[in-house]
């Protein structure tokens, strides 16, 4: 294998540095068994077209300081990792900007999202689906 074309790899990280967004991201492309190069080539925003370097991404799983990403390139990974977007934000809100999506949840809200980073990737997929169902689209205000 090319060292352009690496495999996600687990990387030593200082306990007290965050590190959600980083760690979604090479968990999420080991999953998807994709090499550095090809994740990089669908990190690719569908509406802007805007991209995310391999280089970029590279530094962000190897624990190199990166510059936080913004919405065009959350997205972009989003489209890589095959992932809602809002999954993405609120791993890099918690990594680069100290933010807990769940600070003010219910306790009850905090013990499913517990369970549900239990579950395989096709199971939270699934229940995300029915969950879509069952909730009312957004105001468009």
């Amino acid at each position: 294998m090319a060292p352009t074309d690496m495999p996600a790899s687990d990387t030593t990280q200082d306990p007290e540095r965050r590190t959600q967004f980083a760690d979604l991201i090479r968990r999420r492309r080991a999953e998807l068994n994709k090499g550095l190069n090809a994740f990089a080539e669908k990190a690719v925003d569908p509406v802007s077209g805007v991209r995310v370097t391999r280089g970029w991404i590279y530094r962000l799983e190897t624990g190199e300081p990166v510059t936080p990403p913004v919405y065009e390139e959350l997205r972009a990974l989003a489209a890589a990792c095959e992932l809602p977007v809002e999954t993405l934000q609120d791993a890099a809100g918690s990594q680069f900007h100290g933010v807990d999506p769940l600070v003010s949840g219910s306790s009850e809200a905090k013990a499913y999202v517990r369970k549900l980073d239990q579950l395989p990737a096709d199971q939270r997929d699934r229940l995300l689906r029915l969950i879509d169902t069952l909730t009312p689209p957004p105001s468009q205000e």
